[in-house]
């Protein structure tokens, strides 16, 4: 049966693409989603506006702490089960953040929510590896719907938080994954293989140490607005965290059967394709996240019409990445795209910097960069991921998509906060030298975009260094 399936592609592969697109749509749209629906769930459960920011990264940190974990479980107990384990759980996250009654039980909710895609993902990629890995064009069109729908989940939540929150109310921006996530356990029986299994052992201590070195790290950046960069909290925090990432790495040495078997990274790219994902992931998150809050706050447009505004993006992304991006790997290699992109998107990132005033106009001011910056991130994302995963044996190509999409969480997470510090600080300063509140908010988004900018510019160089072409690229 194994040497049919290796010889033959399966039948449903197509519909099983449909499936897994959408499982990554709504695994990063969940990550997108709440941002306008925040000030309406602020109100009804009495954050304040420092904890706010956890309804967010309740989320995100645990999705991508636990990732290699999922990736490791996913190689163990079967693709398909560890799919419908996540969905399981994602929709019971989902149900209690759509009910919660408090600060504890929405931040609770949101955490469970990471957890089920910190399994769905990296189930998702394997078995779209185990799909179309035999057949080469098909795997890069397939890789281009995946990316596609990575990056639309990204912008298509804000547009819909903003339809949700102003038409329905915010708790259905939780409650909506709910009857998705039904479908996706129905359908996923009918088009996934059962998928393959290995037996072992699970790392729990390593995923502990990396979950909590990763919490910790975001916490510490966060707080750091507040409590400052040289304060005792800030520097003290940021030490446990590199102690823990020690720790992981010690662990990982030491057992025999560990959550990342260190010698994967001498795969050949897989480690650069890695650090290309996060300062990738670094500087395209604080761009949709700024952009958002500059048409809402700034130009003040409405929920409804900044998610609409962000449409052009989306329809362009999905376009190049199914389209196009494949083809442009196959002719000029992973290498060339990845710097090409993330140049595009640092010039995309600057001219917001430098040409989105307070009285700006959105087809002038705002359209052309963000259409730049779709193309960049159209052109860096496929290549991106393919390098992060390239070199990984048959067997372990769970492990090298956990650590993939751990690779893009991870730059997410610390990125944002990172540059939610900057623009905070800048934003600061204006206001105790008397500038008017939207002068203000406008000069940290101006600081943000530089920030990401230099991220992506860093990114470009990285990969130009490390980054190595196949010397047959037939």
């Amino acid at each position: 049966m194994s040497t049919k399936s290796a010889s033959l592609p399966d039948p449903r592969r197509w519909k099983a693409l449909f499936l897994l697109a959408l499982a990554q749509f709504i695994v990063i749209m969940d990550t997108s989603i709440i941002g306008v629906a925040l000030p309406a769930i602020k109100e009804a459960l009495g954050y304040t506006q420092s904890s706010l920011q956890w309804v967010f990264n309740a989320y995100v940190v645990v999705f991508g702490g636990l990732l290699l974990l999922g990736g490791r479980l996913s190689d163990l107990f079967g693709q398909r089960r560890m799919f419908m384990l996540g969905f399981t759980i994602l929709s019971i996250g989902s149900l209690l953040a759509g009910l919660a009654w408090s600060e504890a039980s929405m931040n609770i909710g949101r955490a469970v929510q990471g957890l089920g895609s910190a399994f769905i993902a990296p189930a998702a990629l394997t078995i779209l590896m185990h799909l179309f890995g035999g057949q080469p064009k098909e795997l890069t069109k397939a890789l281009g719907v995946w990316g596609a729908s990575a990056a639309a989940g990204g912008t298509a939540g804000v547009f819909f938080g903003g339809v949700i929150t102003e038409w329905l109310s915010w708790n259905w921006v939780f409650l909506i994954n709910i009857p998705i996530g039904i479908f996706a356990l129905i359908f996923s029986m009918m088009v996934f293989p059962i998928g393959t299994r290995r037996k072992g052992s699970v790392d729990i201590a390593g995923a502990l140490a990396i979950t909590a070195a990763l919490i910790i790290a975001v916490y510490a950046i966060v707080s750091a607005e507040h409590v400052g960069w040289g304060s005792t909290q800030t520097i003290g925090l940021l030490i446990v965290a590199a102690v823990l990432l020690i720790i992981f790495f010690v662990i990982q040495s030491k057992k025999k059967e560990p959550l990342v078997p260190l010698h994967i990274f001498k795969a050949p790219n897989l480690l650069a394709g890695n650090i290309s994902l996060v300062l990738l992931a670094g500087s395209w998150i604080p761009l949709w996240f700024y952009l958002n809050l500059y048409l809402q706050q700034v130009l003040k447009f409405s929920a409804f019409a900044g998610g609409l505004a962000l449409v052009p993006m989306t329809v362009l992304i999905m376009v190049l990445m199914v389209g196009v991006t494949g083809r442009l790997v196959q002719r000029f290699g992973m290498k060339s795209n990845i710097v090409i992109g993330m140049i595009l998107l640092a010039v995309s990132l600057f001219l917001f910097a430098t040409t989105t005033p307070t009285d700006g106009n959105f087809v002038v001011n705002v359209l052309p960069a963000s259409l730049l910056g779709a193309l960049g991130m159209s052109l860096a994302y496929i290549p991106a991921t393919m390098a992060s995963m390239a070199g990984a044996k048959p067997e372990e190509t769970g492990l090298a998509s956990g650590l993939s999409n751990t690779s893009y969480q991870i730059g997410s997470a610390l990125g944002l906060a990172a540059i939610v510090a900057v623009a905070a600080t800048w934003t600061q300063g204006q206001l105790n030298q008397g500038a008017v509140q939207v002068v203000a908010l406008n000069t940290g988004f101006h600081a943000a975009f530089v920030g990401a900018a230099i991220i992506a510019l860093i990114g470009a160089f990285l990969t130009l260094l490390f980054v190595r072409t196949p010397k047959n690229t037939n």
